[in-house]
């Protein structure tokens, strides 16, 4: 049986640093989807249930806009928080992201804009 070399062992335990195991502890799945936590538990808005699923942009740009108005933990103000929310939903979903819902987003962008008189 061949034996590995040093570099290819050194190589190995790069690979697997810093990954935990499913099984490891409670909360360990928690690292692999970092995004949705953000999502859930940000402290600048607290979202409504299903607002990125909806297919109306204004219905999207109208929720985040509540939620940022409603919102006492944010640091900025409502529409920076509410478009930082959304733009940060779209750079998270990247390639996985459909043309078709990454373009009702970009719309959504558009009428938060205009929902806050910014446009």
């Amino acid at each position: 049986m061949a034996r590995k070399s040093a570099a290819s062992k050194r190589s190995a335990a790069r690979k697997t640093r810093g990954r935990r195991q499913s099984g490891s502890s409670p909360g360990a799945r928690t690292g692999l989807r970092w995004s949705r936590h953000v999502t859930e538990h940000s402290d600048a808005l607290t979202l409504e249930k299903g607002v990125f699923t909806s297919r109306d942009p204004k219905r999207i740009a109208a929720s985040l806009k509540r939620s940022a108005e409603k919102s006492r933990r944010r640091k900025s103000n409502a529409f920076r928080s509410a478009l930082s929310m959304l733009t940060f939903y779209i750079n998270r979903a990247g390639k996985s992201l459909p043309a078709s819902r990454k373009r009702n987003l970009m719309r959504a962008k558009d009428e938060l804009r205009k929902q806050f008189g910014k446009a």
